[in-house]
C-alpha cells in the first residue's frame, strides 16, 4: 500500500494537535484538545507533562480513526512544540519530578539577574545567541533542581533527564529508546553552543546542571526512531520548535525571507541563511534548522503576549465568547480608537526585555465601551509586531517590502488589514495558515524522501494581500502614542 500521509503533532501553549497531510501538501484530518494552565503563584505558569501527552496521544488517535486511512499509509511523523518549556523527568520510572515549566514562566527572574550582575549578558549571547531572561530553558531547569526535594543529588547520580516538549513526547514516543532534540530547539535552551553546535561546559556548571540530563542534539530532518502504533513502527523523521516550524512551513528558505506567527505569542523570524548574525536592538539570534548537513539561522523578534491576549478577553474579562467574535466588535468602531491596550501579562519581550513591566489600559474615558477594549488589543498584536520589524530591518540592513503570515488570528481580515496599514509592506497570508504542522510535515517528508523544498516551494498557495491605506502622518501618529503607552508600562514590578 502506497505510504501517502505524513502525521504532524503540534504540541502548542494552550492545546496539543494532531494533524494528517497528503503528499500533495493537502490537510485530510485535524483533532485538537486544550489542556490545563496551572498557575501556581503570580507571574509562575506551569503544565503536567502527563497531560500533554496524553492529550496528544488521544488526537492521534482520534484522527486516525476518523479519517478512514490505514496506518499502514502513513510514511512517518513530524513533531512540532512550544519552544522553551523545561520538563525533568526521572529516566527509570518515566515520571516527571515537576511540573513542566512553561515559557511564560517569570520565577526564575532573580537568578536572570545574578546572570547579569555575574558578567555573563555578552557571553550568552555570543556562545548561545539569546538574551538572558527567564524565558528560557536553562533557568527552569536550575529552579526545578533547587527547589525539588532530592532533584539536584538525582540529577548528579544520572537518574535524571531534561527535555523541551519535543524531547518529552519523542521520548515516550519510543518507549524511552531515544533522548534527543533538534537543534532548532536546543538553540532555545540558553544552554547550546550555536556556533560549535554543542552543549556549554561553562553555562552548565554556573547554573548545576548535569551534562547527562541534556538530550543528543540532531538534524530538524531526521530520523529519530520509530513510535510503534497498532503492530506498525512510523518514523519520527523531523522535529522543529514551532517558529522555526512555521518559517519552513512559509517556504522562507532563502536570506532575508521573514515571516509572523500570531499564535499564543507573535514570533517574527528572518532568515539569516547559513550567517550568524547577531542584533544591536535586543533581537534573538538562534537556529532556524539543520538540513542536509548545513544549518540555517535567524534573527528572532519575540512578543510573549499575541493570541493569549484574545483569550483573556474571552476567559479572564468575558467580553466574548470565542476569539472569532474579536473581529466582528472591532469593526463597530469608526475612527480612531482613543484606547491603547499593552499587554505586557508576561513582561516584555523583544526590544525591551523588560521581565518587569506589565499590562496596562490607557486612553479610557466614561464613554469607552468594550468595543473599544476589544479593539485596543487587537491592535496590541500589530504593534508590538512593528516594534520588532523595525529593529529587524535596522539589524540585517534589510527594508522588507511583504511579510508571510500566519497562525490562529491572520484569519483576522480587520487585524491583517490594520498590521498593512501600519507597517507599509505587503501582508501575505497563504490558503494554508497551519504553516507550522506544515514545517513540521515537510520537514519529516524530505528526509523520508516524499518532498524536495521546490516542492514545498510550489506547494505554497496565497489566499490574501493586504496593502497599507493609512497616511505616512496617521501611521506615526498611532505608532507614537503606542510607545509613549508602552513607556509607561516598563519596570512595574519592583
Amino acid at each position: 500500500m502506497e505510504k501517502k500521509y505524513i502525521i504532524a503533532l503540534d504540541q502548542g501553549t494552550t492545546s496539543s494537535r494532531t494533524v494528517i497531510i497528503d503528499n500533495k501538501g493537502e490537510i485530510i484530518g485535524m483533532k485538537q484538545k486544550e489542556f490545563t494552565q496551572i498557575f501556581p503563584e503570580s507571574g509562575w505558569v506551569e503544565h503536567d507533562p502527563m497531560e500533554i501527552l496524553k492529550t496528544q496521544l488521544d488526537t492521534f488517535k482520534e484522527v486516525i480513526n476518523q479519517s478512514n486511512i490505514e496506518v499502514s499509509q502513513v510514511a512517518g511523523i513530524g513533531i512540532t512544540n512550544q519552544r522553551e518549556t523545561a520538563v525533568v523527568w526521572n529516566r527509570h520510572t518515566g515520571k516527571p519530578v515537576y511540573n513542566a515549566i512553561v515559557w511564560q514562566d517569570k520565577r526564575t527572574a532573580a537568578t536572570c539577574n545574578k546572570l547579569k550582575e555575574d558578567g555573563f549578558t555578552e557571553y550568552i549571547k555570543t556562545t548561545t545567541g539569546l538574551v538572558i531572561d527567564s524565558y528560557f530553558s536553562a533557568t527552569k531547569v536550575h529552579w526545578i533542581l533547587n527547589h525539588v526535594k532530592g532533584a539536584q543529588e538525582e540529577a548528579e547520580k544520572g537518574n535524571l533527564l531534561f527535555g523541551t516538549v519535543d524531547t518529552w513526547l519523542l521520548w515516550n514516543l519510543t518507549e524511552g529508546k531515544i533522548h534527543a532534540t533538534d537543534y532548532s530547539n536546543a538553540s532555545r535552551t540558553m544552554l547550546y553552543d550555536i556556533k560549535n553546535l554543542k552543549w556549554d561546559d561553562k553555562l552548565l556548571t554556573e547554573l548545576r546542571i548535569p551534562k547527562s540530563m541534556l538530550p543528543e542534539v540532531k538534524p530538524s530532518s531526521f530520523i529519530y526512531g520509530n513510535y510503534k502504533y497498532n503492530g506498525v513502527e512510523l518514523p519520527i523523521a523531523g522535529i522543529a520548535g514551532d517558529q522555526q516550524a512555521a518559517l519552513f512551513g512559509q517556504a522562507c528558505f532563502a536570506k532575508g525571507e521573514a515571516k509572523n506567527t500570531y499564535g499564543t505569542g507573535c514570533f517574527m523570524l528572518l532568515n539569516t541563511g547559513e550567517d550568524l548574525e547577531y542584533s544591536d536592538n535586543g533581537l534573538l539570534t538562534t537556529i532556524a534548522w539543520g538540513i542536509n548537513d548545513k544549518i540555517h539561522y535567524a534573527l528572532e523578534g519575540s512578543v510573549f503576549v499575541a493570541g493569549s491576549a484574545i483569550q483573556w478577553l474571552r476567559d479572564g474579562l468575558k467580553l466574548i465568547e470565542s476569539a472569532s467574535e474579536s473581529e466582528a466588535y472591532a469593526n463597530k468602531i469608526e475612527g480612531e480608537n482613543p484606547v491603547y491596550v499593552v499587554p505586557a501579562f508576561a513582561g516584555l519581550g523583544a526590544p525591551y526585555w523588560d521581565m518587569n513591566a506589565r499590562g496596562a489600559v490607557f486612553g479610557l474615558t466614561r464613554d469607552t465601551g468594550k468595543e473599544h477594549l476589544i479593539k485596543a488589543t487587537l491592535d496590541s498584536l500589530a504593534y508590538r509586531v512593528k516594534d520588532v520589524l523595525l529593529v529587524m530591518q535596522k539589524d540585517s540592513k534589510t527594508q522588507l517590502t511583504s511579510l508571510k503570515v500566519d497562525g490562529g488570528a491572520s484569519a483576522n481580515n480587520t487585524l491583517m488589514q490594520f498590521q498593512a496599514d501600519l507597517l507599509n509592506v505587503v501582508v501575505e497570508r497563504p490558503e494554508i495558515i497551519e504553516t507550522t504542522v506544515m514545517g513540521a510535515a515537510y520537514l519529516a517528508g524530505i528526509s523520508l524522501g516524499i518532498w524536495s523544498l521546490k516542492d514545498i516551494e510550489n506547494n505554497r498557495k496565497l489566499s490574501s494581500e493586504f496593502h497599507s491605506s493609512i497616511s505616512e502622518e496617521k501611521r506615526d501618529r498611532l505608532y507614537n502614542k503606542w510607545l509613549k503607552a508602552v513607556e509607561r508600562t516598563k519596570d512595574w514590578i519592583d
